[in-house]
């Protein structure tokens, strides 16, 4: 009886260790996002700022679960870091079958970012679909993708090059090297905004998509068995509007003084 409850005891241990050290691994959530896609998210030298950030820390502290937001690089190196799950949490991203193989996504999107194209004033052309970019020449961001089937659409029918950044893309439209650049209205319009010559670019109408966004749990990290806490919490803050506020706060924070270190 003695070696029995000493075996109990030993494995009654182990188990209650493996279930504290499975706690201890989410003791602090990790919070990155790329530090160029102003007003969603940016780098302001400092910390990293938007409504995705704040849309992330509001959830977070409701919940009661530690974390901490990092600067961590530019776009493709948080993607890397997210594979691995070196991070627990990229703040906000659109949802692709690529990326659902190492991110888990909630039911409740966080924001939606309408995908435009944008074009030189100087130079204009005729859009009214997104067939009429076909012969065209024109520019995305690197690591950018846009859902909904327009990056198939910009993969199998239309003549695009990549740039490093926003900035390099606007540049690249206003020297004619490209004849539209394709990105996100919002922060193309933030983007402009930053530069002071928002009046030399026109965004065309109609949208390409419109995309729901979302904070996106790392499968790999240590805090993905919180997805359905998330997701529940979202969705109260969503229907009581608070999300739109936190969006409209940061969008407003952001013409008010818009600075973006993109190292």
């Amino acid at each position: 009886m003695a070696a029995n409850g000493k075996a109990r005891w030993l494995i009654g241990g182990v188990l209650a260790a493996c279930m504290g050290y499975g706690h201890a691994q989410c003791a602090r959530l990790v919070v990155t996002a790329d530090p160029a896609y102003p007003p969603m998210h940016w780098y302001d030298g400092t910390s990293l700022q938007g409504a995705s950030i704040e849309i992330a820390k509001r959830v977070l502290d409701d919940l009661k679960i530690a974390y901490e937001v990092r600067y961590l690089g530019p776009f493709p190196r948080i993607m890397a870091l997210a594979e691995r799950g070196d991070v627990d949490m990229v703040a906000t991203l659109k949802k692709t079958p690529e990326r659902e193989a190492f991110l888990l996504f909630p039911k409740t999107p966080a924001l939606s970012n309408p995908v435009g194209v944008f074009g030189f004033r100087e130079r204009p052309f005729d859009y009214r679909e997104r067939a009429d970019l076909v012969p065209l020449r024109g520019g995305i961001t690197r690591g950018n993708v846009f859902g909904n089937g327009l990056d198939e659409y910009i993969r199998d029918k239309l003549q695009v090059e990549e740039s490093n950044s926003p900035d390099g893309n606007f540049d690249k439209l206003a020297l004619g090297r490209i004849d539209y650049f394709i990105t996100g209205y919002y922060t193309g319009m933030a983007l402009l905004l930053k530069r002071g010559d928002e009046e030399r670019f026109v965004p065309k109408s109609p949208f390409l998509v419109e995309t729901p966004n979302y904070l996106a749990l790392t499968r790999k990290g240590r805090c993905a068995d919180k997805l359905d806490l998330i997701d529940a919490r979202l969705a109260v803050l969503k229907k009581n509007g608070v999300l739109e506020e936190l969006i409209r706060n940061s969008f407003a924070r952001w013409k008010a003084h818009p600075v973006m270190v993109d190292r």
